[in-house]
């Protein structure tokens, strides 16, 4: 099934009705809390008002007159006169709105508060109240001015107003505070009007400013989890998996955000509460306590409502998605195991169910063993998948019903698979009975054949050689297979299903050859048994013709020899009776002795084939088999500890710095199982009849067996990180599920292990094969390929180890051999000679020889619990080949030799550990010179070609002078200390000076410094240098 396919299926699943129900509830839960805070919530804020709250224009004291009317206290102001009417508006009306929410058509009665004004402003300020006044206003009481003057002006101007007053709004003049006292209770007012509620307006505005932002944010929150419900409800699902786990985390991380938001609005609500609860909540407390405690209460439990119905349907909407991606992967995976299912299915169809030949039925049945093998992995794996579609559904998958129809389809291809490599076995199996059967019965007619041959003449001439010979003859026949005694008919019969045209005329072929046999052997039981009933007068054996044409020296019967042309007729003539001149007994006395010269021929054969060859098989097959465990021994570590590594069940046993270092644990264990797995084993496979063919297979894979180089240069940090972490929890887990007595470590060092082993086995393969035997050449090349490898993988892991070297090493070269030598250095200059005189004791030095360089360090090994034990090389000293030269034998010790550089102005007395070392070091430093000797002759004889206009060249500088291997100052030193020499004819012909040169071993890499053999004396050199017997440390 397709992403399309699955997304259409998907998307009919989107909405289930559970998801569906919690996001009803989240809106009805958010259309709730918008009602409350619309019946709670005032239009108008306080940031609205220009602040002539926070001036006190007009305030709500929280007091209560006659019939609960509220009342508001506009207290003396001297600039009323100048607020705006719509400022004054705005107060008026936020005052309001407040008790209006609470509680809708109440009264409100207006306390004016003018004792220390005139008339003039009372008259204002009851014209712009009665203009501006918003609500139901019941009763406006005024204090008139307590002036003598303004209080007669007053009472006069009311009079005279009263009228007006009283027709828009009613209006009580009072003359003082205990008047006042006659409309409202004492404890409803404050003190400046002797009365004794408690009011404090900055404590008043903090408290409305924190009622007022708690609602908003509340509404914004509401608002905010509508959205998201909405969103998350709206989301298409995608058809990839990598989209669904970036939408997995964007949700999760949105709604992270609001719970961190809907925490913060619930504790700003319980600190809202705990403010009101301390104001109190009697009936008569302050600023109607009661009512915003209520409100604020209200709104928080309604905000949880909502939270819990956003937690529900959030659940609900990840769990879908989760499913989905659950989903997504399963098909995934079941796709891929579909389409590996039905490549193994290809293969299956693509066998031949019978082979023309035996050998050829043999290696289709390995081949299905193969192919057997391959499918019970992948039926394995794909039963897993089963399993898990099983827990999918476990687990009440919306997708159920779509998991179960994959997990039997699954079952399904498995079961059709399984069984038609059943059948296929059965068939081949059947046929490689049939076959069988069809060469034992040639085989024991070959066998009779030669009986027949071997039964000599004039052995059983008398009656008990008859006999023995009847005997012999009867054996033979009772061990007739029973193939031969059913007929060509019941076997048709009893093997019809795997019957072809080619066994077809194998078994004519084999009947027609069972007739002649058996009509052979019947042939001479008659003369046998009249031979042993009479005396028979001896038959003289005549020499064969010499006309007679040369005779095959096989007599076996195969499918590809006639029949016709072998007789083995032995029609001996009884006494008595004349024999014609045309009898054949010459022709079959000559039979007789070809088989006698036969004979002794086959048994040579077959006392060959018991001892190299079947060795050389023995050594194949455990090469091939020893190769099967090692790659299946690679796949058990990269399966079972590499690739669990993934496992999330195991990450909390993982440190997860090993994660990141995985590959440096294992190196390039992959590639070295994706190469033999792939190929070599299957290179091997194919050389199992033919041993002589496997040096070819080593040489034709030999760039291949490179990847181990970089596994070995690999292995000390490996190690390194193996001892730290050993003990892991996560280690012993994996070694106890796969059920293997050693350790990681252990299996780790199995590719080292295995690349030494290719070579033991080569030896093996070496020794028994001939000289003159077909591959032996590719044998010994393979040998040389495999221990050259081994060589190469030793000197770089000891070249990783070097520190302290200012440059690349590759620009170097290849390195071409290593080893730890100890070392004298003396210096030509006189104080420095003079000053090394007292220093007697070598030095120890890892030598490094490159292709261009020698280099010398000094070994380092770490001591201690703990410490690392691969040893690391210090940098001291390089040495360029083109200046250096040596000498081969020093006086006095066996096992030193000399290296010169530059012109004999240092000299390096070099003593290896054995001869044998010495050897091998002095045979590769003397090819790198000879090479460098026969590039710079080349260059000289280009130079003497050339004219003389192209030849100049202008001189060096000093420094590049004195690296020259050849200077002015050396050459005309060395032509005042020795005689002339003629210079050649031409560069191809060396004078007699350079060809003895070169004999006696005189050869350096520039020609300044050479190479000589012979015990250590002062003798001239180009360098002009003698040996110094001073000498120093590096």
């Amino acid at each position: 099934m397709g992403p399309v396919s699955l997304q259409v299926e998907t998307e009919q699943e989107q909405k289930p009705e559970r998801e569906m129900d919690c996001y009803h509830s989240l809106l009805q839960a958010g259309s709730q809390l918008e009602n409350t805070l619309q019946q709670v919530s005032v239009s108008m804020s306080m940031k609205e008002v220009d602040g002539y709250i926070e001036k006190q224009v007009a305030y709500l004291s929280g007091g209560r007159g006659e019939d609960s009317s509220v009342i508001v206290t506009l207290p003396e102001y001297s600039a009323f006169s100048d607020i705006p009417e719509e400022s004054l508006a705005k107060v008026l009306t936020y005052l309001t709105l407040i008790p209006r929410a609470r509680q809708p058509g109440v009264k409100f009665i207006i306390i004016l508060d003018r004792r220390l004004d005139t008339w003039t402003s009372i008259k204002t300020a009851l014209a712009r109240i009665a203009a501006s006044f918003p609500g139901n206003l019941h009763l406006v009481l005024v204090l008139r001015p307590t002036s003598f003057f303004q209080r007669t002006v007053t009472d006069l101007g009311f009079r005279f107003s009263q009228e007006d007053f009283m027709l828009k709004m009613p209006v009580v003049m009072l003359s003082s505070v205990t008047d006042l006292l006659r409309y409202v209770d004492e404890n409803q007012l404050t003190s400046e009007f002797g009365g004794t509620l408690d009011y404090c307006h900055s404590d008043w505005i903090v408290l409305r400013t924190a009622i007022e932002s708690f609602a908003v944010t509340v509404k914004d929150i509401a608002q905010m989890l509508q959205a998201f419900g909405t969103e998350l409800a709206e989301t298409k699902l995608p058809a990839e998996g990598t989209a669904i786990m970036r939408l997995l985390s964007t949700h999760t991380d949105k709604y992270r955000k609001l719970k961190e938001a809907i925490r913060s609005v619930s504790k700003e609500g319980r600190h809202l509460l705990a403010s009101l609860e301390a104001s109190g909540r009697e009936e008569d407390s302050l600023w109607d306590v009661r009512l915003d405690w209520e409100t604020v209460q209200r709104l928080l439990a309604q905000l949880r409502g909502m939270e819990s119905a956003f937690d529900g349907f959030f659940e609900k909407h990840h769990l879908k998605l989760q499913q989905y991606l659950q989903l997504l992967r399963y098909e995934h995976r079941f796709q891929e195991m579909e389409l590996s299912l039905e490549h193994l299915a290809s293969q299956e169809r693509e066998m031949s169910s019978s082979g023309e030949k035996l050998t050829q039925t043999e290696q289709t049945l390995r081949d299905l063993d193969i192919l057997e093998a391959h499918a019970q992995e992948e039926m394995v794996s794909a039963q897993i998948i089963i399993l898990h579609g099983h827990q999918l559904a476990a687990s009440h998958h919306y997708a159920m019903a779509l998991i179960l129809q994959r997990g039997n389809e699954l079952r399904h291809r498995c079961d059709t698979l399984s069984n038609a490599l059943r059948v296929k076995r059965a068939h081949l199996s059947r046929a490689h009975r049939l076959l069988l059967r069809l060469g034992q019965a040639q085989s024991w007619c070959d066998d009779g054949a030669y009986l027949l041959a071997q039964q000599l003449v004039d052995k059983f001439q008398s009656k008990e050689g008859a006999q023995a010979a009847l005997k012999d003859m009867d054996r033979f026949l009772e061990g007739a297979p029973s193939l031969l005694s059913s007929g060509p008919d019941l076997l048709a019969v009893e093997f019809e299903s795997v019957l072809t045209p080619e066994i077809q005329v194998q078994i004519g072929e084999t009947f027609e050859k069972h007739t002649v046999v058996q009509e052979m052997i019947h042939n001479r039981q008659v003369c046998l048994r009249k031979l042993a009933d009479k005396h028979v007068r001896p038959i003289q054996l005549v020499a064969p013709r010499a006309e007679s044409p040369p005779r095959s020296k096989s007599p076996l019967f195969s499918p590809k020899h006639g029949v016709d042309g072998l007789k083995f007729s032995f029609d001996l003539s009884l006494p008595g009776k004349r024999t014609s001149r045309k009898s054949p007994a010459s022709r079959k006395i000559e039979v007789m002795h070809d088989y006698q010269e036969n004979r002794s021929s086959l048994l040579s054969s077959l006392e060959g084939e018991d001892s190299p060859d079947l060795l050389k098989r023995h050594v194949m097959r455990e090469l091939i088999e020893t190769e099967r465990v090692y790659v299946e021994e690679l796949l058990s570590v990269l399966l079972g500890y590499r690739g669990e590594m993934e496992n999330p069940a195991l990450a909390g046993l993982l440190p997860p710095i090993l994660r990141s270092k995985r590959n440096v644990l294992f190196g390039n264990m992959p590639e070295i199982y994706n190469f033999h797995s792939r190929v070599f084993l299957h290179d091997l496979e194919g050389c199992l009849e033919t041993p002589e063919g496997v040096g070819a297979c080593f040489l034709e894979r030999k760039e291949n067996f490179k990847v181990y180089e970089c596994y070995c240069q690999n292995k000390p940090r490996s190690e390194s990180l193996w001892r730290q972490y050993s003990d892991c929890a996560f280690f012993q887990e994996c070694q106890k599920k796969l059920e293997h007595k050693l350790g990681l470590d252990s299996y780790l060092l199995k590719p080292v292990q295995r690349l030494t082993k290719y070579q033991l086995l080569l030896k093996e393969l070496l020794k028994y094969s001939a000289g003159g035997c077909e591959g032996t050449s590719e044998l010994q090349a393979a040998l040389a390929a495999m221990l050259h490898l081994l060589k190469s993988v030793n000197d770089s892991m000891h070249q990783i180890a070097i520190t302290g070297y200012q440059g690349e090493l590759c620009d170097l070269g290849r390195v071409l051999m290593q080893g730890s030598f100890s070392v004298w250095i003396s210096h030509k200059k006189g104080p420095t000679r003079m000053k090394e005189l007292a220093r007697f004791k070598p030095t120890q030095r890892h030598l490094f020889l490159y292709e261009r360089a020698l280099l010398f360090c000094k070994c380092r090994e770490e001591h201690g619990e703990g410490a690392d034990k691969t040893p690391s090389y210090s940098f001291k000293h390089c040495l360029k080949m083109s200046a250096v030269g040596i000498t081969e034998n020093v006086k006095g010790d066996v096992k030193k030799f000399e290296i010169w550089y530059s012109g004999r102005e240092e000299v390096y007395a070099v003593q290896a550990p054995t001869v044998e070392v010495k050897t091998a070091w002095l045979g590769e430093l003397r090819r790198i010179l000879t090479n460098q000797q026969k590039l710079l002759k080349d260059e000289r004889c280009v130079d003497i070609q050339m004219p003389d206009h192209i030849r100049r060249s202008p001189p060096m500088s000093e420094s590049k002078q004195q690296r020259a291997s050849f200077s002015s100052e050396d050459t005309v030193r060395e032509e005042q200390s020795r005689p002339t020499v003629p210079l050649p004819k031409s560069p191809a012909q060396p004078t007699q000076r350079a060809r003895h040169a070169s004999h006696n071993g005189h050869l350096s890499g520039s020609g300044g410094v050479g190479w000589r053999s012979g015990p250590l004396s002062p003798v001239r050199h180009r360098g002009g240098g003698h040996c110094s017997a001073g000498s120093r440390q590096i």
